[in-house]
Formats: structure tokens, sequence, C-alpha cells
């Protein structure tokens, strides 16, 4: 009951800005002060006042430290439109962090982890993709029952902090739970293992709350690409409403699943190589080729993958953004997954500094609203009504990997 005490406001749609975020003007625009409402916080003293004769003993309290950021500077811009388009965090590995942990409190604050509610709203965090890979090492054989695992501890996890967390299992789901002043959690990605070569596994684990699944780690989407079992997996996934994750897959899978996929795809964990040859980076000629499917490169947030400090990751946002188009970036702050971070984005609370150097850099307010947001929302939304449009034309297929590809592995 408490949720309906909420009080909602309304929440713009992808790539949209409201008023007054469309109207701010930049900070060496004349206009700033008057249009900003800020003559009074961060006006200088005009010629025709006095000087004061004498210092006053006393400081009046206003609020703000000497440390405060300049009203009108990056870092404030980049604060107060994260307000209204928050981020949508692409991969967090904090179900399997916390497995290591005898007692932890995510809503008063944890420091034994990268995210907690408290450093989440300090970030302007609105959404997280929760990863439910199991860690290296588990074979193939207990990969079904490791997914089960987490899905049932992130699904405790979350419960367990009704406050700062809700579960989402569609686009309009996240922006409720946004409203409702809480943090969205999407389940997945889990790894393509867990399907054991069953189409029924995939089908039990959406009902589970399974949103994303990464296609690598099978057998059925290999370096030759998919098998036909591979692309009855990613029919199926489209038919409920699965969301398929390349980072990490083989680049014939990649553009497989590209042509085959009538809902965009993610690549949860992929900066571009051009910049930084990481095996999980993504080539420009597949950014392109992502962009022009509308798919989502969510940039990941790390030392190995975009370089040691701000800027590079700014550096790489701006390549697959000039590559892929803004329409086809976000943000993966990749967080207790075991990676280092760059200086100034050590956990989830950094993300206004990355905006900021973004806004620096002279980035439109729109492409950032849809950076953060805008993007996933709208892959969010595509997959949500693909599924109800193709349930009414496909019935589930039993056929398992043994029938189409003529083996039992996975």
């Amino acid at each position: 009951m408490a949720d309906l005490q909420d009080e909602l406001r309304p929440f713009p749609e992808a790539g949209e800005l409201d008023d007054e975020a469309q109207t701010a003007p930049s900070p060496a625009d004349p206009r700033t002060r008057r249009e900003t409402g800020r003559e009074e916080t961060d006006a200088a003293a005009p010629e025709a006042v006095p000087e004061p004769e004498h210092e006053p003993e006393n400081e009046p309290e206003n609020g703000r430290g000497p440390e405060a950021e300049p009203a009108g500077s990056p870092l404030e811009r980049a604060r107060t439109l994260l307000a209204v388009h928050p981020v949508a965090d692409g991969y967090s590995g904090l179900p399997w962090a916390l497995r290591h942990l005898s007692w932890y409190d995510l809503q008063l604050g944890e420091s034994a982890v990268d995210t907690d509610v408290p450093r989440l709203r300090e970030g302007h965090v609105g959404a997280l993709l929760w990863s439910l890979h199991p860690p290296e090492g588990r074979t193939a054989e207990r990969a079904v029952g490791a997914v089960l695992e987490q899905l049932d501890h992130a699904r405790s996890v979350i419960a367990a902090h009704p406050e700062g967390l809700r579960l989402a299992l569609s686009a309009g789901q996240v922006i409720d739970a946004h409203h409702c002043g809480r943090v969205a959690v999407v389940l997945g990605p889990a790894t393509a293992a867990a399907l054991d070569g069953s189409l029924g596994i995939l089908r039990s684990l959406h009902t589970l709350g399974l949103r994303v699944l990464n296609l690598v780690d099978a057998s059925w989407a290999g370096e030759a690409g998919l098998t036909r079992f591979g692309e009855e997996v990613v029919r199926e996934m489209n038919r409920i409403g699965v969301l398929a994750d390349l980072s990490g897959a083989f680049d014939a899978t990649i553009r497989r699943v590209l042509a085959l996929s009538r809902t965009p795809v993610l690549c949860t964990r992929s900066a571009a190589r051009a910049l930084r040859p990481h095996p999980g980076n993504l080539p420009d000629e597949l950014l392109a080729e992502l962009g022009a499917a509308k798919g989502l490169c969510l940039v990941p947030l790390t030392a190995e993958q975009t370089g040691p400090s701000v800027r590079d990751v700014a550096d790489h946002l701006d390549h697959v953004r000039a590559i892929a188009g803004p329409d086809c970036v976000g943000l993966s702050g990749t967080y207790d997954s075991g990676a280092a971070h760059p200086q100034g984005l050590a956990d989830a609370s950094g993300y206004p500094h990355l905006i900021a150097e973004l806004l620096d850099r002279g980035w439109p307010e729109t492409d950032i609203a849809l950076l953060t947001w805008g993007n996933m929302q709208r892959v969010l939304r595509t997959a949500d009504f693909a599924a109800r449009a193709a349930r009414g034309r496909r019935e589930p297929p039993t056929a398992g990997i043994a029938q189409l590809d003529g083996r039992r592995d996975a």
C-alpha cells in the first residue's frame, strides 16, 4: 500500500526532454543565469552594487559548501540532466558478489561491494541489468542449476530491499519503478549454456524473470555462426521477449543474429576495438552493422576494455556514437564483476562525472538522454511489442538440439 502513496510524475519517452532540459543554455551563453533562474545564487556582483565597507563576521547559511560546483558547470548540468534521464546500467555483477557476504544492507550502504542504494541514487542510476553468469570454472552440466540459484538469490535480494529496488519484467515496469523512487532491476544476462539444449528450459527461465541471454558457451552459437537449433533459440527468444546479448560471441554468430532477430540486440560489455584491442570490444564494421540493426552497444566502465581514465571511456563513447549512431550507444558499469575501473568511476556513484565530461565535449543533451536512458527503454519496449505480436503468430516449438542438430550437447 505504501507504493500507492508514491507521488507519480510523467516520465519522458526515449529521447524526449522536458521543456527545462530542452532549453537549458550552455554555460557560456550570456542568458544562462536569467533563463535557468540562477540569478540569486550565481550572478556576479554588478558594478552598480557598491562594495561593502567591511566583511561580515559570519557568512549566512546557504546550504552550499566551498567545494560545491558553481551553477552552470558541466557537473551541475550533468546532475540536472540525470535527474530527468537516469542511467540504465547494462551490466552488474552484484548478485554473485553478495553471495560472499554473510550479512549486508544495500539500503543503508555496503562498503564491501561497488553498488548499494545510496550510491545508485548519488549516481542517478534508474535501472540495472543483473548478471546471472555463474562464476568461472562452472561446467556446462552445472550451468542450469547455477543460473536457477542465481535467479532465486537475485529475487531474494530484491525482496529484502523493497524501499530501494524493484524487479522489472518489462519496459513499463522499469518506468513505474522509477516513478516510485525505486531502482528497477532487470534479470540477465545469463549464459546460453543454461539452456542445456532445451527450448523448454528457456521458457521456464523466462517465467522466472530472465530477460537477457548471452549467446556464448554453447555449441549452437559458435565460430561458424548459429546452427539450426541456435536459430530456433533466437526465434523463441523473440517470441517470449528475451533479449540476445552478443558480447563475447563469435563474429559469425553476431552477424547471423543481427540478420535473424526481429528485436534489437544488446552487447552488454563491448567498447571500440579500434581504440583498444580487447577481444570483447567490437571492430568498426560490426559496430556499423549493429547500428544499422538498431542494436545497442553498452560501453563498459572497465580499465581493461576502455582505459584508466574518464577521458578514455568518453573516447570510446565518442567512437561508438560516431560509427553506430547516437541511438545505439549506452552504458555498462560492470560493477561488482571483479574488473578494475577507471579513476573517478570506481563505483556506481561516479556517473555524473562521466556525463560532465561528455557535456564538456559538446554532446547535445538529447544524445546524452538517449545514452543514459532512452536507448535502453527503446530496446526493452521493442522487445515487449515484438513478443506480443509473435505470440499471436507462432506456437511454442518443442524440438530440441537432438532433433535439430542431431546431437545432445548444449
